[in-house]
């Protein structure tokens, strides 16, 4: 008969190994936070000098006593630069030299090359994940690595390939330095971008890989444990009408949690049956 081991008996290593595989993915803090206060996400946070003068508090988010001036105007000028730049792309290729083009982001200056998309722009369904990888910013497309090797068996395991009826991006067009995560500013930075690439495209429906594409493009900050295989709306205002979306454990995380993979098949055999309903796939 196995013993029974208490919780409290567990190494801290071994705790934290417990919680990941209960599918714990976000951490809630003693403090509740206003997400409303979406400049704070774009503004850097840069203790001001001694010889910066004060100012009056913006609105609606932190004083601005908490980044320099010059920072917060540049923060909130690269945010319009971005808006307009992707309201203007009327085509992929507009979009694509848009993002090229735009400087606010400082990983570009890190990054190889701009990672865009990958399948086919005609596609019916499309999938968003987070950034790219060192794979794909040496290759220049999007999930080439071993997670995206998983991502194709996935899409093949209910008919659907990026050579013929898949659609492939990325929230962030540049990988960031080390593979780190990306931050709030420059997700923030990149979103006009992707709802504007999700507009161009128009799919029947929509997948967002992860818990970074699925919290940011659905505004939420719920995670992606709580989010996958829920079917929802995604809105923008170029949409003649919502277009259904639905959230997916990134192959990445199934890579190191294979006990998840059940629950990643449940949520295809969902996409497919959706698919099927809009009469995308036979």
């Amino acid at each position: 008969m196995e013993e029974n081991l208490s919780i409290s008996a567990l190494s801290p290593f071994q705790l934290l190994q417990f919680y990941v595989d209960c599918g714990v993915d976000e951490v809630m803090g003693d403090e509740t936070l206003d997400r409303t206060l979406i400049p704070e996400k774009i503004l850097p946070m840069v203790a001001p000098s001694a010889s910066t003068p004060s100012a009056a508090p913006l609105s609606g988010t932190v004083a601005a006593a908490s980044a320099p001036a010059d920072g917060v105007a540049g923060a909130i000028e690269s945010m319009e630069e971005a808006r307009t730049l992707a309201a203007a792309a009327q085509t992929l290729d507009e979009l694509r030299a848009a993002i090229d083009s735009f400087k606010g982001l400082g990983i570009k200056r890190t990054a190889t090359q701009m990672v865009f998309a990958d399948g086919n722009p005609q596609a019916r369904v499309m999938f968003v994940g987070e950034a790219p990888g060192a794979d794909e910013d040496r290759i220049g497309r999007p999930f080439v690595g071993v997670s995206g090797q998983l991502l194709d068996k996935m899409l093949g395991s209910i008919g659907l390939s990026r050579e013929e009826n898949a659609y492939i991006s990325n929230v962030i067009n540049w990988r960031p330095p080390g593979n780190r995560a990306p931050d709030d500013a420059e997700i923030a930075l990149s979103l006009p971008f992707i709802r504007r690439h999700i507009e161009l495209v128009n799919p029947a429906a929509v997948v967002f890989v992860g818990g970074v594409a699925a919290k940011a493009l659905l505004e939420t900050t719920q995670g992606i444990t709580r989010l996958r295989g829920k079917w929802t709306d995604f809105e923008a205002p170029a949409l003649v009408q919502p277009i259904p979306a639905i959230c997916m454990f990134h192959p990445a995380y199934l890579l190191r949690s294979p006990q998840q993979k059940s629950l990643a098949w449940a949520d295809l055999l969902s996409l497919k049956n959706k698919l099927r309903a809009l009469g995308v796939i036979s």
